[in-house]
C-alpha cells in the first residue's frame, strides 16, 4: 500500500518584482510554497545576491573582508565595476555609510551624486541603502530618488517615521522601496499598508524585517521571516506577500568572532575562513526562512551560497 506524504496547502503567492531597467532587470519573488519546497510548489525565481559596495573607505573591516577590494575601496565606482566585471555580481547594494552624522556626515546631495555615478557605471540592478534610524536618512533617500530618476533603483530603508515623503519620491521617480521594520511582523505589515495607502504599487515594495548574524539573534529574525512567509502563503495575507531583503553582510563581519585573530585565540582557527563561513551560514539560514535577496560581502562566501542555491533549486 502506497503511503501518501502529507503536504501543506498553500492559498497565497509571493508577488513577483522586476528590479532594474528593462533588458537588464532581475525578477525576484513568485514563490507558491515555503523556501525550496519544490515538491510542494514553485520557486520560479531563485534567490539573488547583491554584492555590497560602500561609498567611503571602510575603517573597521577585518582584513579578510577588505582584501578582495583593497585596490578599489577608495572609489565606489571602481568598486562596483569590480564586483560586476570580476565577480559577476547579478545585483549591487550601495551602502551610504558616509552619510552617518557620527562619521563623515556627507550631505544628501553628495551621497546622491555617488549613487548616480554607480548607477551610470554599471548595468545590473542597484539597491541604495541609507543609514538606519537616522533623522537624516529621509533627506538622503529623497535626494537619491531624484538624482537617480530613470535608473529604476531600489531605495531603503524606508521606516514608518519617514515613509510619506520618501514614498512620494519613489512614486514620482519610479523606484522600488524597501519597507524596514524592527523584527516585528505586525509593524512590518502596518508599514506595508501605509505605503500602499500612500499609492505605492505592490510592484514597488520589498520587505526588510531587520536581520542579524549567527550568535547575535538570528533566531529572532528567522522566526519573524518564517511567520511572514506562513501568513503570506497559507493565510492569504496580501500585505505580507512581498519579497524579503536581508542586509546580512554588515551584521556578520562586525561580529567579534569575525575579527579575533588566530594569535589572540588559536582555538577559533583560521580568521579568514571563519569570517567567510559566518557570512555564508548566516545567509543560508535567512534563505531557509524566506529571504529573496541577500546583501553579501566576501566573494568566497557568495560563491558558497550561490552553489547551495543552485543545488537546492535544481529540478529533474
Amino acid at each position: 500500500m502506497a503511503i501518501e506524504i502529507p503536504r501543506t496547502l498553500y492559498s497565497g503567492k509571493i508577488k513577483t518584482l522586476a528590479l532594474g531597467k528593462e533588458g537588464k532587470s532581475v525578477s525576484v519573488g513568485g514563490e507558491t510554497s515555503y523556501p525550496f519546497y519544490l515538491f510542494e510548489g514553485e520557486m520560479p525565481n531563485p534567490p539573488k545576491i547583491a554584492m555590497e559596495v560602500w561609498d567611503c573607505p571602510p575603517e573597521d573591516w577585518p582584513e579578510a573582508a577588505l582584501e578582495p577590494f583593497a585596490d578599489v575601496s577608495n572609489d565606489p565606482v571602481a568598486w562596483a565595476k569590480k564586483c560586476v566585471n570580476e565577480y559577476a555580481a547579478e545585483m549591487l547594494c550601495l551602502q551610504l555609510m558616509s552619510t552617518d552624522p557620527n562619521g563623515l556626515d556627507r550631505s544628501p546631495e553628495e551621497a546622491a551624486q555617488v549613487a548616480r555615478k554607480v548607477a551610470d557605471a554599471t548595468d545590473v540592478p542597484l539597491i541604495v541603502w541609507g543609514m538606519p534610524n537616522q533623522s537624516k536618512t529621509e533627506e538622503v533617500l529623497k535626494a537619491v530618488a531624484e538624482v537617480c530618476q530613470g535608473k529604476q533603483i531600489t531605495i531603503g530603508p524606508v521606516e514608518t517615521d519617514w515613509h510619506k515623503r520618501v514614498g512620494a519620491a519613489a512614486i514620482g521617480y519610479q523606484h522600488t522601496v524597501i519597507a524596514s521594520s524592527p523584527i516585528d511582523i505586525n509593524l512590518g505589515k502596518q508599514l506595508n499598508i501605509l505605503l500602499g495607502n500612500l499609492g505605492i504599487s505592490d510592484q514597488q515594495i520589498m520587505i526588510d524585517p531587520t536581520v542579524s548574524g549567527i550568535g547575535y539573534g538570528i533566531e529572532y529574525a528567522y522566526s519573524v521571516m518564517e511567520r511572514m512567509r506562513m501568513a503570506a502563503l497559507t493565510q492569504q495575507d496580501e500585505k505580507l506577500q512581498f519579497p524579503i531583503v536581508c542586509n546580512i553582510s554588515k551584521e556578520t563581519w562586525k561580529a567579534k568572532e569575525a575579527k579575533i585573530t588566530v594569535e589572540e585565540d588559536p582555538k577559533l582557527g583560521d580568521t579568514k575562513k571563519r569570517g567567510i563561513l559566518l557570512e555564508a551560514i548566516s545567509a543560508m539560514c535567512l534563505l531557509l526562512a524566506g529571504g529573496d535577496i541577500l546583501v553579501m560581502r566576501h566573494p568566497e562566501a557568495i560563491r558558497l551560497v550561490s552553489r547551495m542555491i543552485a543545488e537546492l533549486t535544481k529540478t529533474g
